[in-house]
């Protein structure tokens, strides 16, 4: 023990802890969560396929662009938080609307990406199972990228309202945080599926 430590406890004074926000820790006990929750759909994708009886086709080609587009997104929300340090307002704003804007066309290619699975007779309650898995996989995550595009939102109307500033960090920071964590969420799923169909 070091004395500031005896001496603190001698005059009866409470000790320091280290403390997390208790939004930041529930927001990565959900990104545990999901994670978690995906690594188990992945291995039983695998376990599946395993099994034999697995049709293999190419995954829609618009896949790969909205990977793009929401790499791009999260490059946005990386100067929105940057400009919320700073206090400026205005590269904050566009910084936001740019990122959400990109979410919003992510979804739109997704469902694209479904138009083109239809289109090749691939259904997600069709006889073939290895669509089935895309349609799970590939439908969970836009879930959770449409929740992330609502906490968007709320950080775009925070933005607006002046809110979200130097000394009000927490959530942009939050909504940063959970934004890049779908990215990379993606990134997982759209390389493991290409490599693994």
């Amino acid at each position: 023990m070091t004395q500031e430590h005896l001496a603190n406890i001698k005059l009866g004074e409470p000790e320091e802890t280290l403390s997390m926000n208790p939004k930041k820790f529930m927001l990565w006990l959900a990104i545990v969560s999901i994670t978690m929750m995906f690594a188990g759909w992945t291995s039983g994708y695998l376990v599946r396929k395993a099994e034999g009886r697995w049709h293999e086709f190419e995954l829609p080609q618009i896949f790969w662009y909205s990977t793009i587009i929401l790499f791009v997104s999260s490059i946005s929300m990386i100067f929105a938080v940057r400009a919320a340090k700073k206090n400026k307002f205005s590269t904050l704003k566009t910084a936001i609307s740019i990122t959400f804007v990109f979410g919003l066309v992510f979804l739109i290619t997704q469902v694209i990406g479904f138009s083109d699975l239809i289109e090749n007779q691939l259904y997600f309650a069709g006889s073939d199972v290895a669509a089935s898995w895309i349609y799970v996989l590939v439908g969970l995550h836009g879930l959770h990228v449409f929740s992330g595009l609502v906490v968007l939102l709320v950080s775009l109307v925070s933005s607006f309202k002046f809110t979200t500033e130097s000394k009000n960090l927490t959530r942009i920071q939050l909504c940063a945080t959970y934004w890049h964590f779908l990215d990379i969420l993606w990134l997982y799923l759209f390389f493991f599926l290409y490599f693994n169909r």
